[in-house]
């Protein structure tokens, strides 16, 4: 593929993703100012948005099989957790902004979480070792990603266990 092609699909993948989740939260706000029809144009553009980024995505071939995608994950999360943060941290600070300061540093640590989890599936599926099959929680202030059972309070970032969000 064309080295412009490639940095084009790559460039609207992300741009078509970012707009999935905005319209996301703002169906959201839509539906608790009491705005159920507009919610819902909000939530059909996000959808619409998904089938973008999926088309894109598989045009790059960037979909591969699960333990390529495991190893993706890993190496991305790595990165986040690293490099990119950690910068992001030292910028903020720079700069005196408390909120990015906060929003970053909690990603950051949760980052690290989400490459465990990572790491550890892609060693028991390359070792042929038993798959845990988990529920998970997540908490919805951090983000913190947690197996089994909701903690009392989340360790991250201290809510309460009502602030985590069950996903089968």
């Amino acid at each position: 593929m064309a080295y412009e092609t490639e940095k084009n699909l790559q460039e609207v993948f992300a741009g078509e993703s970012q707009a999935n989740r905005k319209y996301t939260f703002f169906a959201e706000k839509a539906d608790k100012e009491g705005h159920p029809e507009i919610a819902r144009l909000f939530r059909a553009t996000a959808e619409a948005e998904t089938v973008h980024a999926r088309n894109h995505l598989n045009a790059l071939d960037a979909i591969g099989s699960t333990k390529d995608n495991l190893m993706a994950a890993s190496v991305g999360e790595r990165y986040e957790f690293t490099k990119m943060y950690p910068g992001f941290i030292e910028r903020a600070v720079q700069e005196e902004n408390e909120n990015a300061q906060l929003s970053f540093g909690l990603a950051n640590r949760v980052e690290q979480i989400h490459f465990g989890y990572f790491e550890e599936t892609l060693k028991a599926l390359n070792e042929g070792g038993e798959l845990k099959d988990e529920t998970y929680f997540v908490c919805q202030f951090c983000g913190n990603t947690v197996a089994g059972e909701a903690p009392e309070k989340c360790p991250i970032c201290g809510m309460p266990h009502s602030q985590f969000k069950q996903i089968d």
